[in-house]
């Protein structure tokens, strides 16, 4: 059982490295400094080779959500606060309780910050057969949809919700809550295309990961049948879909998940 409150659960290094160029800068200095405008911390985590360099793509991702969501937010009238990245290795404290490599990726809304134990990314690749920049580039944007959701107060609502059903008919309200941080990383790769930031394939991996992260999936893998009242997550269908309507539409006020009746 994931601990209580967590939700969630290419763009290249050649194109990052691309772009400092033409602005004329240093890229190793400009990832450091990514690294800190995104005020990374790190949380029982000992950093290989590898590692770092994963870790280095994860915040120029995470920077690249923050433009996204700043030009956003302002356009509506007010501003985006941004929240904090924790790496992690096996296990990890958070506001929402001790998690380990098991949970995945997550956000905790209590200190609204992003866990990511970078191990998650070979987990996509081998477990999930997800692989590519550009699927762990849309795990890290449905987690900062999470963060949206906690600045709108849609998480408020939920951990009302959370208080007083039974678990069966929160799932039908956590299924909704996942599509819509779908949703919203859609939004934000229909911006970053718009920046001609992805590559070739990146949309295919993005939807190929929406998929095969879908609860009837993983069940199916797991244990042989699937059980759709316990979904909290939503099947691979509905992810790539809502992934696709954000991708498609750039605009959040299509992105009420909680009100239609065709998920």
């Amino acid at each position: 059982m994931s601990p209580k409150g967590i939700v969630g659960g290419g763009i290249g290094s050649i194109v990052i490295i691309v772009v400092v160029l033409l602005l004329g800068g240093d890229p190793s200095s400009l990832l450091e400094n990514i690294q800190l405008d995104t005020q990374t911390t790190t949380s029982n985590y000992t950093e290989s080779a590898e590692d770092k360099e994963l870790a280095q793509f994860v915040s120029v991702v995470l920077a690249e959500t923050e433009n996204v969501w700043h030009d956003i937010f302002r356009d509506a009238g007010t501003s985006y606060r941004e929240p904090k990245l924790v790496l992690f290795n096996g296990r990890v404290q958070s506001a929402c309780g001790i998690a380990g490599s098991s949970t995945g990726p997550f956000y905790c809304p209590g200190d609204q910050k992003l866990y990511i134990d970078l191990s998650f990314y070979d987990d996509l690749q081998q477990r999930f057969k997800a692989p590519g920049d550009f699927a762990m580039a849309y795990v890290i944007a449905h987690e900062v949809g999470h963060h949206i959701q906690k600045l709108t107060g849609i998480m408020d609502q939920m951990d009302e919700l959370r208080s007083r059903l039974s678990p069966k008919e929160y799932n039908k309200y956590s299924v909704r809550l996942e599509l819509q941080a779908d949703f919203y990383a859609g939004v934000w790769a229909y911006y970053t295309e718009r920046m001609e930031l992805l590559d070739e394939g990146d949309l295919d991996e993005a939807l190929n990961a929406a998929s095969a992260v879908g609860d009837d999936r993983i069940q199916k893998n797991t244990q042989g049948y699937v059980v759709p009242e316990s979904f909290t997550h939503g099947t691979s269908a509905q992810r790539k879909k809502w992934f696709y309507k954000g991708f498609t539409t750039g605009d959040i006020s299509q992105g009420d998940t909680f009100s239609t009746d065709n998920l």
